[in-house]
């Protein structure tokens, strides 16, 4: 069974792969689109749904283990509407023209600075604070819902409110200041989510 934590890296390393092979495209003359269409759609698919398989399965958990975790929360939150924002930009212009790669770009610098801080903050947090057996659990759950889900198809890809999505996981998680903390880890109430 494989850790949430390390199957987050794993994609962040596929990733990083992916836009290394743009690169390389980008440098050939000419173009071959076909080529850049068979590396971009996955990654943009892909990108799509990382981000909201962490923010159903490992962000509420990051807010409920996490030592201060709601600035990083915040933080990812936003980072993923910036990287939704550059993919869906791309969408809008003809692939490989100017404007296309400009908004791949953008998707991708907001992508390196999400996984940096990802990975130094709400990963590393979560590795130290999180019980036995969640983050292999949390990593089941987020290995099945990214084979259910090769694609962002039926998926709310719309930006979030970073305030808003703290605010409602910690009221559906009793994480208020009014409310009694849930000590159960829920973990069932996740899926199909």
């Amino acid at each position: 069974m494989s850790d949430i934590t390390q199957l987050i890296l794993d994609d962040h390393t596929w990733f990083r792969q992916q836009f290394a092979r743009l690169d390389e495209l980008q440098a050939g003359s000419p173009l071959d689109t076909g080529a850049v269409r068979e590396v971009w759609d996955p990654l943009a698919a892909r990108l799509d749904v990382h981000a909201i398989a962490e923010e159903r399965i490992f962000y509420p958990q990051l807010l409920r283990f996490g030592e201060d975790p709601e600035d990083e929360t915040l933080d990812a939150i936003g980072d993923h509407n910036d990287i939704r924002d550059g993919t869906h930009e791309a969408a809008r212009h003809p692939l490989g023209s100017a404007a296309w790669w400009a908004a791949v770009g953008k998707a991708r610098v907001a992508n390196d600075e999400h996984m940096a801080e990802e990975e130094r903050e709400g990963l590393a947090n979560f590795r130290r604070h999180a019980p036995s057996g969640l983050r292999e659990s949390l990593g089941q759950q987020f290995d099945e819902f990214m084979r259910a889900h090769p694609t962002p198809d039926g998926l709310d890809v719309s930006d979030k409110d970073p305030e808003g999505y703290v605010e409602a996981v910690e009221g559906e998680l009793g994480l208020t200041d009014d409310a009694p903390p849930d000590v159960s880890l829920r973990i069932g109430s996740l899926k199909g989510k």
